[in-house]
């Protein structure tokens, strides 16, 4: 929906905050909502309306809701001011900051900060569900057969080397902790002083290594600086605790290329989800091809000395 649409200014007045005289402007970045900035009498807001078609994605609205509160008390996400599930609308305080890209973070200065961030959303409340990529992954690997969405070449050839590292991380599981599992650097808010992370969509109980090996992931930071990030968040960055970040790193590459995928058949959102998707998977082939594979899988049994 237009900022101007009758039916979104309809959905706008059943929220006490936002009505009256008000401005609403598109805000860009969304890649699975229609999101708005709303000005009115009583402050500056950010609504978020869901698209009925990302349930192929594997969000529950509900857990996203819960999960911001939860996130919110935590200290680091934004307040949530109202959530009307029958409009898939969910209603934020405007957190004002500097919106970070992948580029940013990679010049390497706020890494520690990015650690004190992520300590901060998981020393907060639990969240409610649970999210495992490798379970993900599986069920968008189902939705892309059955629907026929296209993939990428070789996608199944690595389906052994998953299933491998599956049973290497749990032999050796790290405590659930509430986490974002979803920190592009977009998600990203600098305040001035610290971080606030935005965007609960995928948030649930899950290993810290994930969020870190995501973090490098997503951002296409470098091996070094995900040394960096693991050392600023454990206090070390031991061989095991580097080679866990790195291979959830691996699998967080491999899972959300079909999420691209899903979103590549479905979407209305001008994007090009395909070449989004796809540069993760070839980063991913590459890990899954080169030398450092073998010996990370290895590497993980250190988690238990």
């Amino acid at each position: 929906m237009e900022p101007d649409d009758p039916k979104l200014s309809a959905i706008l007045d059943e929220v006490e905050a936002l009505q009256g005289e008000r401005v609403v402007a598109a805000l860009d970045g969304g890649l699975t909502n229609h999101n708005y900035t709303v000005e009115s009498a009583t402050g500056r807001f950010v609504v978020r309306i869901s698209d009925p078609a990302t349930g192929l994605l594997a969000i529950d609205r509900q857990n996203e809701f819960e999960n911001t509160v939860a996130a919110a008390a935590a200290g680091v996400g934004a307040d949530v001011i109202d959530y009307r599930p029958e409009h898939g609308m969910l209603v934020l305080e405007f957190l004002a900051g500097d919106t970070m890209s992948a580029d940013r973070l990679r010049q390497g200065d706020r890494i520690v900060a990015v650690a004190e961030a992520i300590r901060r959303l998981h020393a907060g409340p639990p969240f409610r569900d649970r999210f495992d990529m490798f379970r993900i992954q599986a069920g968008y690997r189902v939705v892309c057969r059955e629907r026929g969405f296209r993939l990428p070449d070789r996608y199944d050839e690595f389906e052994p080397q998953v299933r491998r590292l599956e049973q290497a991380m749990l032999r050796t599981p790290e405590p659930l902790v509430p986490c974002n599992n979803d920190l592009l650097a977009e998600n990203f808010l600098w305040d001035g002083s610290r971080f606030r992370l935005i965007d609960y969509e995928y948030s649930g109980m899950n290993e810290a290594s994930f969020e870190l090996g995501n973090v490098w992931s997503e951002s296409a930071l470098s091996t070094d600086q995900l040394e960096q990030l693991v050392a600023a968040y454990w206090g070390e960055a031991t061989p095991a605790r580097v080679a866990r970040a790195r291979l959830w790193g691996l699998m967080s590459k491999y899972g959300w290329t079909l999420w691209a995928a899903i979103q590549d058949g479905v979407s209305d959102i001008d994007f090009d989800f395909w070449g989004w998707g796809m540069d993760k998977y070839d980063r991913a082939v590459v890990e899954f091809d080169g030398p450092d594979f073998d010996r990370l899988v290895a590497d993980l049994a250190g988690d238990a000395d």
